[in-house]
């Protein structure tokens, strides 16, 4: 009697869109896999709110001799509701170009709750097996282990892989992350 393959369910959290090439080097991960391997993907939602004022204070700082202005409720509702869009087509982007690589997509979605509670609940809900990270460098937040994959090995009970964002294995080598921090 033939079997099915086991499910081995996989977590992506995703900083931005991926490329197909990034689609690519994630599904070649789990090629040669016996298991059916099937992929969820969490995008966060940036804040607007927090993105206006990182903005604010990055143009004027101390040096502002009268106080910024802050955006009226409705500004920053039409800014939410543009960011959201924005990442809906981001996510659409990157389901898109996992698929167009041969993955299985489970699910997908854009989390507002912070990233690493997002990447535990849903790696609890599908019993997944392992998390990829997926980020641009963030060298300052790794070197004191605040970054989103130093806290997700932490927190989470699975192997959680750091991969960057729009580079090739190669390029990532001699970053000391891959398979060596399993």
């Amino acid at each position: 009697m033939d079997t099915a393959p086991e499910r081995y369910d996989v977590v992506l959290l995703v900083e931005q869109p991926l490329t197909a090439a990034d689609a690519v080097q994630v599904r070649s991960l789990h090629e040669e896999f016996d298991a059916h391997v099937v992929y969820h993907v969490l995008l966060p939602l940036v804040d607007a709110a927090a993105a206006v004022e990182a903005s604010l204070g990055a143009i004027g700082g101390a040096d502002l001799l009268a106080p910024p202005m802050t955006p009226s409720p409705d500004d920053l509702a039409a800014l939410r509701e543009e960011q959201k869009g924005r990442a809906d087509h981001d996510l659409a982007a990157t389901t898109d170009a996992l698929a167009a690589a041969g993955a299985e997509i489970g699910s997908s979605a854009v989390v507002t709750e912070p990233p690493i509670d997002a990447l535990a609940a849903k790696v609890a809900e599908v019993d997944g097996r392992e998390a990829i990270v997926l980020t641009r460098p963030h060298v300052v937040a790794e070197f004191f282990h605040v970054d989103w994959t130093s806290r997700a090995r932490r927190k989470l009970g699975v192997p959680v892989l750091h991969l960057l964002e729009h580079e090739s294995f190669d390029e990532q080598a001699g970053g000391g992350e891959g398979v060596s921090g399993l």
